[in-house]
């Protein structure tokens, strides 16, 4: 998904969303090199997710099933 930083209201940067929606995102939400007229993209990080999901399943069963 990718976004454009309209502008800045306050704590808030206002954008545009790919299907042309606008938002807002905290400012501390943001990279802090960004400034109106940037582009940014979001993506899921599948093998991150899937890593740090087996991490949490391992501490749960060390907990829970000892």
């Amino acid at each position: 998904m990718k976004f454009i930083i309209d502008r800045f209201e306050g704590d808030f940067a206002v954008v545009e969303l790919a299907d042309g929606k606008i938002t807002q995102i905290p400012k501390c939400a943001l990279p802090a090199d960004v400034h109106e007229g940037s582009v940014l993209s979001i993506r899921v990080e599948s093998n991150e997710t899937s890593n740090r999901k087996k991490a949490v399943e391992e501490k749960m069963n060390m907990l829970f099933n000892d």
